[in-house]
Order: structure tokens, then sequence, then C-alpha cells
């Protein structure tokens, strides 16, 4: 069994205690992800799981992502160049060995017109379609994230796996990535009070300050709080309770809220006790 999964934000809510208390809810559209990769110790120096979530189109995704899922591709003019130039450069070699001319063609029109064959036959491969498993194929899919397993049955490829993995009343975390709020001066970012609104300070208002000394140190010390960049970090939120579990439409209602915007990709995974 899986320790995580991959889902979406759907957005928050409240729910009532039985006796009557409010409790603010966050909606959590969990799976169903799919087992693309099983990563062991004496093949990858770690054991992890890979899972996919999610689909995208077909003409979004990369040629190496759709070889690791394992879709037949089509072969591409520069393959069937290259493979042009390996017959020319294995007809060459084989006539400066001192074959004759003749067994030497021969073979090589043999070997390129089975050759000439398995291209024709790769570039009549169709293309894999969006939902389809053509070829063993999976996805596209969205989002690849890895997760670890328990100890027992490892998953294999092609598995689905559900929000059934999580019950009412487990404790989880979630990991998201907060909202991007841009640039930000440091009153929004680091919560300044500014400098004084009199004493002819017009332009002074927002501002820092001062931001360290002259001769000593004679620089700015690493991890001053300045302005930058504010949100778009990955954020873990521990221990936050299941309060209900629809396993049939893969939906979780965790209490209070998790990082990101409606619609944000985060991973839940089963609260690890320190």
């Amino acid at each position: 069994m899986l320790q995580a999964i991959i889902g979406r934000k759907v957005g928050m809510t409240q729910v009532f205690a039985e006796g009557g208390n409010v409790i603010p809810v966050t909606v959590i559209e969990a799976g169903p992800c799919t087992v693309t990769q099983v990563k062991t110790v004496e093949r990858d120096g770690y054991e992890a799981v890979q899972i996919g979530y999610g689909t995208k189109k077909l003409k979004n995704t990369t040629r190496p992502e759709l070889g690791h899922l394992g879709h037949q591709l089509p072969v591409l003019e520069a393959q069937r160049k290259r493979q042009q130039q390996q017959r020319l450069k294995s007809r060459d070699a084989a006539r400066e060995r001192g074959e004759s001319g003749l067994a030497a063609e021969t073979a090589t029109e043999g070997e390129g017109e089975d050759t000439e064959q398995q291209t024709a036959t790769a570039e009549r491969t169709p293309t894999p379609r969006r939902r389809g498993r053509q070829g063993g194929g999976l996805g596209p899919f969205q989002v690849l994230r890895e997760v670890q397993a328990q100890d027992g049955a490892a998953p294999t490829i092609g598995q689905v796996v559900e929000a059934d993995i999580f019950t009412t009343g487990d404790f989880v975390d979630v990991i998201g990535t907060t909202k991007g709020k841009g640039f930000a001066g440091v009153m929004k970012r680091h919560g300044f009070h500014g400098g004084q609104r009199t004493h002819g300070q017009s332009d002074r208002m927002r501002a820092p300050g001062s931001i360290g000394a002259g001769t000593t140190p004679g620089r700015v010390f690493k991890g001053t709080r300045m302005a930058g960049k504010m949100g778009n970090d990955r954020c873990t939120l521990l221990g936050l309770e299941v309060i209900q579990a629809d396993a049939e439409r893969n939906l979780l209602v965790v209490k209070g809220s998790i990082p990101g915007a409606n619609g944000g990709i985060v991973i839940i995974r089963k609260h690890l006790e320190r």
C-alpha cells in the first residue's frame, strides 16, 4: 500500500460537528493515480513508487516522457536519415575488408531491405491516443511524483490507487505550493512598520530603512529581510485530521486550510510520527 497520493484542491467549506461546533474544512479530490514506475534498491539505490495523476494532451508531451510511459513512438525523419548513414558506413566497411563487391552489395541490400521494412512498419505505427493504452502505454499524465510505499507487496505498473487508502479519523500531511504574490516590499512580505510619517520623510513611509553598518562589517549579512519574491513556495502542513473520506467519489475533507489556490496540485501522505 502506498503512503501518499496526488490530488487537487477543490475549495474550502464548513461542516458541523455532533455538538454543533462549526469546523472549517478543505475538500480535496484525491486520485485516482496510476503507478508508472517501481524503483528498487538493487536497480535504483532506493525504494519508491512513481505515480501519475491527471491527463494532458498528447501533443504537449515530450517523446522521452511517452517512451518512459511505454508508448510506441513513430520513427522521426532524423532517425531515418541516421539509419541510412549507418547502412552506408557498413557497406563501405564491408568493401574495405576485401569482400567481393557482389556479396557485400547483396548482403547490404538485404539488410537495407529489412531495415527499410522495419522503418516503414514503424512509420505506419499510429500515434497513441490520449486515453488509450496502445502498446501498453500509460497516460500521458499531468503530474508525475514519487511516493513511499509501506512494507508488503510491491505495487505493479498500471495499478490504480484511489482515496480508499485513507479513512475518517486519519491524520495526514498535505504538501502544496503557496499562492504567488509576485514582487513584494518589506511591509507586505515581512510585516515591517515602515518609516516615520513626519519630519519631512515623505518618501520613506514604506521603505525598509538601514540594512547594515558602514565600515564594520562593510557588507549586508546574508538572510537580511528585504523586498523580493513572495509566495510560490513549497509548503507542508503536518497532522491535518481527515473529517470525511468518500472513496466512491475520491474526495477527502480535511480540517483547516491547505496551501495553494483552488485547483492546485497537492500531495496527501499519511502523517509521519516524529
